[in-house]
């Protein structure tokens, strides 16, 4: 299997969630490195750090994001998650992933951390915790 560096971004984040109807709130200007808008005729999540959570939004915060150096060919890079999330999976760490054009990010509980790590390093990937 595929072996990635892996960088523990600084900060806790929170997943949440909007009617799917809700005007998408304004990013701040100081953002946390990932903030995360997607829409479905479902709901609108948005993935923030913990003090930018949107008013009304149902939250679940407590998250560390790790990113992946990319970027990744969307037409031939096959299995780069699956090389990542198989050890989380194998270790019981629970994520949450979001993709970009250029990368992948994987959210895990910021007391998941220590064992994410440990998985992924066990497997053979490159963990900058920094």
């Amino acid at each position: 299997m595929r072996t990635f560096t892996l960088t523990v971004q600084p900060g806790l984040l929170a997943i949440c969630r909007l009617p799917s109807a809700a005007p998408v709130p304004p990013v701040p200007p100081d953002a946390h490195p990932l903030h995360a808008v997607t829409r479905t005729a479902d709901e609108l999540s948005i993935v923030c750090a913990e003090e930018d959570v949107p008013d009304g939004a149902i939250a679940d915060g407590g998250w560390r994001a790790l990113t992946l150096a990319g970027p990744f060919d969307l037409t031939t890079e096959a299995g780069v998650l699956v090389a990542v999330l198989t050890p989380l999976a194998d270790a019981g760490v629970g994520i949450f992933a979001v993709s970009t054009y250029d990368t992948d990010h994987v959210l895990v509980r910021a007391g998941s951390l220590e064992v994410a790590v440990g998985a992924l390093r066990g497997a053979g990937h490159e963990v900058v915790v920094g």
